[in-house]
């Protein structure tokens, strides 16, 4: 009896190291050697100094800037969650409004005709994280005109870097097209000071 026990707490102490230490510290180390910068959180820095992540949302309220999703954490990383409020629930469905109004009040000047069915679903919608670095095609298209109109560029040279900051399917069939919004943003202000 004595010795099943010890055999069973060795087995565990085996197990334990082999799983909870042994193989975290091989796949980090092989993470540090293979994808060093994917393994460290895809910082983007300018001059050397980090201005973001390529990985998560930050939030981008000037007129001149692509805007991310909605968040529900107020794009802290450090706490990432969801709205977790159902279709039917009045508190999501109030939050959309006043989303939709404040969308249809920013870019209604820029966008001739613009009504509640044109603003797209992530921008007045929240993603699973609450800091998805990505907004669809549809809601970047709907922001150019105001890029365009604000900074003075021609929105073909808007909608060239839409293309050049867009991210494909995975595999070419996987998932949907999103437009990171850090890498779009950086590019604009490589664009200006040009």
């Amino acid at each position: 009896m004595i010795g099943s026990a010890i055999r069973v707490i060795l087995a565990a102490l085996a197990v334990t190291v082999l799983l909870g230490l042994a193989y975290p510290a091989l796949m980090t180390g092989f993470a540090q050697l293979a994808f060093a910068d994917k393994a460290n959180g895809s910082i983007v820095e300018i001059d050397g100094q980090p201005v973001g992540s390529e990985l998560a949302a930050q939030a981008f309220t000037n007129p001149e800037y692509f805007h991310p999703r909605p968040s529900a954490v107020d794009y802290n990383a450090a706490g990432t969650s969801f709205a977790n409020l159902g279709p039917t629930n009045q508190e999501l469905a109030a939050a959309i409004e006043e989303r939709v109004t404040a969308i249809l009040a920013l870019e209604g000047p820029y966008n001739e005709g613009l009504e509640a069915g044109d603003v797209p679903v992530d921008a007045v919608t929240t993603s699973g994280s609450g800091i998805d670095p990505h907004i669809s095609p549809a809601y970047a298209e709907l922001q150019a005109a105001r890029i365009a109109s604000v900074r003075g560029i021609p929105r073909e040279r808007i909608d060239a870097l839409i293309d050049h900051a867009t991210d494909g399917r995975w595999l070419g069939f996987f998932g949907e097209p999103g437009v990171n919004v850090l890498r779009l943003n950086l590019a604009l202000d490589q664009e200006a000071a040009r």
